[in-house]
């Protein structure tokens, strides 16, 4: 991919002749295991057009199981099956899909009317068990030589949440200006339709100059939660975050970014600091393909950040208007420098199918088409919203929180009666209320002592922080003035190393001429973004877009925290490029002086 997403940033659309092969709208299941599916692959028991005789293997691990049947069992196999849930909502943390009628291998058997209700009887003593709900997604019938009708069923089961441990996922939304991603954030979290004016928007704008413009220039969050019956909580009267947060099971939070080129640094600093899980492309039904969109599609590309599309303003065009909009996507989806399978999704079936396979497949890319003011296909995509499930397993979430603290500082606040606040994102370890940090790198490549009086997610007080969240820490008395916007707060017995010179492997995507040592860009790595200079470009004299090297950068400001493998980009006018670090000049802490920094008046103690 990596040299040919310079094709979406400052190239022309190469057309392809490249096939995709799929599964031909196969619903999705495991992975793995393929063997078993050989076994029986020349049974065929045939079944309609668009239901396939055989799902993928069920996987050992993951939040997805398959049950032929669940009728009447023994009390030891029902304390069986109920471990079994509790194993399948631990991998999905608090989510899990049981597809009813499915053999272990895949093979798409069914069931008739009465083992169905059976079953379903059976599951719902088993998710009362473990404090979960069941909500059927959708049933299927299976076409077989049997003169009874035999059906597949799709439920998802997802647990009560308890220590406000919701399922939170971050969802980035990019898009040319003026292509409705705030009104469709009004729409969605709010619960009213657009006038056509932009009347849902009014509540995401943060500046005076947003509300008259209409123009977004800074991130703002809105958050969308789920019940445990797949329930959308925001729309009742006056809810607050908090009301909102302890009546969720599943909490959907929406990153809307700048859609002006003028504002493109904010953009990239929202994707790159603020670690979304996934990303929304919405595009104009009316003017396709248009500004930035080619641009901040190839940034979701270059972070590999799965996206999924929204095509907008559909009431405003022809049916016509509509599909040429989704095939120009079509087109470049299927491009050499995409190499994406889309997958329009016109029903609550094709919802459901696309949230699995979207989170299975990076190569599958959803693709809506709704209107913000006549609500046209609105609950689709609350649907795929609902069903998402998290890219991290539990072991996974589990690893992460077993490692020292470290905290991106994202945002910094002043709030009256509670000092000094910070914002961002936990990349790793737990943080506690109460518990001790260091904050740094300082100008002069200092880490100063704090204390973490109190946490807030969602605005929602909150005692105990793990890995992957996302909230606001009161530092009470720290001052303010120290702190600035790339820090980190991480554990004192990390031992936190720090650069100034640091070594990337990167793609020049697009450049004008040639890039070569001496050259300034503006580097991005995670919340890190401050100027750098090419100091020495190994083995060339100079790049020309599309080729790649290991590149030599020195910061020009001050030193800052970085970490090897982290992803690099970088740009300056219309030179932009990817990559990640390779290798840092270290300041170790000795060196930065950690007890030095301890003046008087920078202890929060």
């Amino acid at each position: 991919m990596d040299s040919r997403v310079s094709e979406l940033f400052g190239g022309c659309c190469r057309p392809t002749g490249a096939a995709f092969r799929g599964r031909g709208g196969a619903a999705p299941g495991g992975g793995g295991g393929g063997s078993k599916a050989k076994k029986k692959s020349g049974r065929s028991r045939g079944g309609k057009a668009n239901n396939p005789p055989y799902l993928p293997p069920e996987a050992e691990d993951g939040n997805i199981e398959y049950k032929l049947k669940l009728v009447n069992p023994s009390q030891y196999r029902f304390e069986h099956l109920v471990t079994q849930m509790k194993w399948r909502l631990q991998e999905g943390r608090g989510e899990a899909v049981y597809q009813i009628g499915v053999e272990d291998n895949g093979l798409l058997v069914g069931l008739s009317e009465e083992e169905m209700r059976a079953s379903l009887k059976t599951l719902r003593r088993m998710a009362e068990k473990v404090g979960a709900d069941i909500t059927v997604l959708r049933e299927r019938e299976v076409d077989y030589d049997s003169d009874v009708p035999r059906k597949i069923t799709e439920v998802l089961v997802r647990k009560v949440p308890d220590n406000q441990q919701f399922l939170d996922l971050r969802v980035a939304v990019l898009g040319n200006v003026d292509s409705g991603k705030s009104t469709l954030l009004g729409v969605l979290t709010q619960g009213e339709l657009d006038n056509g004016r932009g009347r849902a928007r009014l509540n995401l704008f943060r500046h005076l100059h947003e509300i008259q413009s209409g123009r977004t220039s800074s991130i703002s969050f809105e958050i969308l939660g789920f019940n445990s019956k797949g329930e959308v909580v925001n729309y009742s009267d006056s809810r607050t975050a908090e009301e909102i947060c302890e009546s969720s099971s599943k909490m959907i939070t929406f990153i809307d970014l700048a859609g002006h080129h003028k504002y493109l640094k904010t953009t990239i600093f929202g994707l790159t600091s603020y670690c979304p899980d996934f990303a929304m492309l919405v595009v104009s039904a009316n003017t396709g393909i248009a500004g930035t969109t080619r641009e901040h599609l190839g940034l979701a590309m270059a972070l590999k950040v799965p996206f999924f599309i929204v095509i907008s303003k559909v009431d405003l065009c022809s049916k016509a208007t509509v599909e040429r909009t989704v095939k120009q996507l079509e087109r470049i989806l299927k491009q050499p420098g995409c190499n994406k399978l889309p997958l329009l999704v016109t029903s609550d079936d094709d919802a459901v199918t696309a949230a699995q396979q979207f989170a299975q497949s990076p190569n599958i890319t959803p693709i809506f088409t709704l209107s913000s003011v006549s609500g046209e296909n609105l609950d689709l995509v609350k649907v795929f919203l609902n069903i998402l499930p998290p890219l991290t397993n539990s072991k996974e979430q589990e690893e992460l929180m077993q490692q020292l603290t470290e905290f991106q500082v994202d945002e910094i606040y002043t709030v009256p009666e509670v000092g000094t606040v910070v914002g961002g994102t936990l990349s790793s370890g737990i943080c506690r209320e109460g518990e001790h940090l260091v904050v740094g790198p300082t100008d002069d490549g200092k880490f100063l002592r704090l204390k973490v009086c109190s946490i807030q997610r969602n605005r929602s007080a909150c005692r105990v922080l793990r890995a992957g969240q996302a909230a606001t820490l009161a530092l009470g008395p720290f001052d303010r003035s120290l702190l600035r916007k790339g820090m980190v707060m991480v554990s004192p017995e990390m031992n936190p190393t720090i650069c100034s010179v640091f070594e990337a492997e990167i793609v020049l995507l697009f450049h004008a001429t040639t890039f070569r040592k001496g050259f300034q860009v503006t580097v991005h790595v995670g919340n890190v973004r401050q100027t750098a200079v090419v100091e020495k470009i190994h083995g060339k004299d100079k790049l020309r877009t599309g080729e790649k090297a290991v590149v030599c950068f020195r910061f020009i400001k001050h030193p800052e925290y970085l970490k090897i493998g982290a992803k690099l980009l970088f740009r300056e006018g219309v030179t932009k490029g990817i990559g990640h670090v390779t290798d840092l000049q270290a300041i170790t802490t000795k060196e930065n002086g950690l007890e030095e920094s301890l003046g008087p008046g920078q202890l929060s103690f």
